[in-house]
């Protein structure tokens, strides 16, 4: 018995040590995925990008926040935004100025929101459930809104500044409308638009 229970015990580290990989590998594993984008090869991307995404931990810090990007935006080109979504998280968090990301952010959330909303709309009825709904909807909205600003605020477009002014006054918050100018000249401060590995 106990040498079976230490043969098994040899097995699992064996097989442990074998998955593990170096910080070498998974950085050339990185490049090999940054290959695969470069060259439109997205189903090697995908592949070669999930190896990696459990040892990101291991490549240096803007290697990391750059990978993390590029694969949340190949999971949010394949329909996959759930998956990209705790990625992109960890981008905005890594890189707060990097505007590129709170756009996605903002714009995951917004279809979260849209989604609610029609739920929203189909419980007028029931008292109970249209105020719990719409207690999502506003929690969803606030966490929409700042990725949105920031994104305006650094790439202005007609349609985002329609896109919030529309939720503020969805959520009642006139406030926040009114002072939405002074909000986005603060926030234009310091706007990165491209990430680096180095």
């Amino acid at each position: 018995m106990l040498k079976r229970a230490f043969l098994i015990i040899l097995l699992s580290s064996s097989v442990m040590l074998a998955k593990a990989q170096s910080e070498e590998q998974v950085y050339n594993r990185y490049l090999d995925f940054n290959l695969a984008r470069l060259e439109s090869r997205r189903d090697s991307a995908f592949i070669i990008g999930e190896e990696v995404l459990p040892n990101a931990a291991k490549l240096a810090d803007k290697a990391r926040t750059n990978f993390y990007f590029s694969m949340g935006s190949l999971y949010e080109n394949d329909s996959q935004s759930a998956k990209a979504l705790p990625l992109y998280e960890k981008v905005a968090a890594a890189a707060p100025n990097y505007y590129v990301v709170h756009r996605a952010l903002g714009y995951i959330y917004n279809k979260q929101a849209d989604d609610i909303a029609d739920k929203l709309n189909a419980a007028r009825a029931n008292a109970a459930e249209y105020k719990r709904l719409k207690t999502i909807y506003t929690a969803t909205v606030k966490k929409a809104l700042p990725h949105l600003e920031k994104a305006q605020a650094c790439d202005p477009s007609p349609e985002t500044l329609t896109l919030i002014k529309m939720l503020y006054k969805n959520i009642n918050d006139e406030q926040a409308n009114a002072t939405l100018s002074t909000r986005l000249k603060a926030l234009s401060a310091n706007c990165i638009d491209l990430l680096d590995d180095k």
